[in-house]
């Protein structure tokens, strides 16, 4: 499934600072579809290039990171249950930076 990822706020940092990744992400082993928990994962694995605390918690992103799809807050639309189309846009902003 293709997609583009926008890293901001300094997540981009995380991803040897490109802030534009246009990926292309397999469904998981017997899913029809593909999740915001499955894509995390995936964007841990094959993104994130150092201090992943810095962007996920647990299984979800840490407080302070502003997730969109398409321009839509994912709270809007089911956080980590969010099903993900091809060629959507995902972006991830961190809210949290020094002054």
């Amino acid at each position: 499934m293709q997609l583009t990822l926008e890293f901001g706020g300094g997540l981009e940092l995380l991803c040897d600072s490109q802030k534009i990744h246009k990926v292309n992400v397999d469904l998981p082993n017997g899913e029809d579809d593909l999740t915001m928990k499955h894509l995390l994962t995936w964007v841990r694995t094959n993104l994130i290039k150092e201090r992943p605390e810095m962007f996920i918690k647990g299984d979800t992103v840490r407080p302070g990171v502003l997730v969109l799809v398409n321009d839509c807050d994912w709270e809007l639309s089911g956080q980590l249950e969010t099903t993900i189309q091809e060629k959507d846009v995902i972006v991830f902003i961190s809210t949290l930076h020094g002054g």
